[in-house]
């Protein structure tokens, strides 16, 4: 263990110009650059609070924050896997002419994708203020949820890195998997409709709506964080995290041949 964080501090300032790389990449000839983080999600909102709010508005009250809290999270999870899935391959070149710890790769691509998503949360902080969400002590809460996110994008991350170099195929599958767990976040409906049905199991299985739950509760129903979803998610989170790195040191000197 303390050979592995003295490897990790050796590396950090790559690791630190590999995350300045990956945002400049994404906002590279883009005329909007950074910019683009805030108006994005901002209009999916305004979309998707029109479009649902015109069939919910009886049921649910601040439906820009109600969507925001939610959409920006599964955003993040999405983004973030997708570049780690990518990472190693697309660094392959590097990788082939000098030695760096390979998981510096895909923890670059989330890391990246992690301060874009913080930056983003300016947007909610300004739906909150204009919906006039009453500010509540639960709300220091939220910094719980922000961080079992992170962690099981960097679990969920770690094991798509190391099998996509096998399974290339994979960065497809992925993709579709990401729209199936899309629908059962509850991003644009009331999540009680599917909790008092005949099947809240949907909601229920699906940890990254555990995290959103947690999240809601802290800053739209100003109130404490459910036992069960906070306990699911960590669970999840960090028993990810854990079979991820331990699947990713298990095949890492196996890259080399296949990328």
């Amino acid at each position: 263990m303390k050979q592995s964080i003295k490897n990790f501090k050796k590396y950090t300032f790559l690791l630190e110009q590999l995350v300045k790389k990956e945002i400049k990449l994404k906002y590279r000839n883009s005329f909007l650059g950074v910019f683009w983080t805030l108006l994005e999600p901002f209009l999916t909102m305004l979309v998707l609070a029109v479009v649902f709010g015109t069939l919910f508005h009886k049921k649910m009250e601040y439906i820009p924050v109600y969507i925001l809290s939610a959409r920006l999270l599964y955003t993040f999870y999405a983004n973030s896997t997708k570049a780690a899935t990518k990472s190693i391959r697309r660094n392959a070149a590097m990788i082939k002419k000098v030695y760096v710890p390979k998981y510096i790769y895909p923890l670059a691509s989330i890391l990246a994708n992690y301060i874009m998503f913080l930056i983003s949360l300016v947007v909610l902080v300004l739906a909150m203020i204009f919906c006039r969400v009453p500010v509540s002590i639960h709300m220091f809460a939220a910094i719980i949820p922000l961080a079992l996110i992170l962690v099981m994008a960097l679990g969920s991350g770690m094991i798509l890195a190391a099998l996509a170099v096998f399974f290339r195929d994979l960065e497809y599958l992925w993709g579709v998997f990401l729209m199936l767990v899309m629908y059962t976040c509850a991003i644009f409906y009331p999540a009680e409709n599917i909790l008092n049905s005949a099947s809240p199991w949907i909601l229920k299985i699906n940890p990254l709506y555990a995290v959103i739950a947690c999240f809601r509760n802290a800053i739209y129903y100003n109130k404490p964080i459910d036992p069960f979803y906070l306990g699911y998610a960590t669970i999840f989170s960090f028993g990810t995290l854990i079979i991820g790195l331990w699947i990713f040191y298990k095949n890492q000197d196996k890259f080399i041949l296949n990328i």
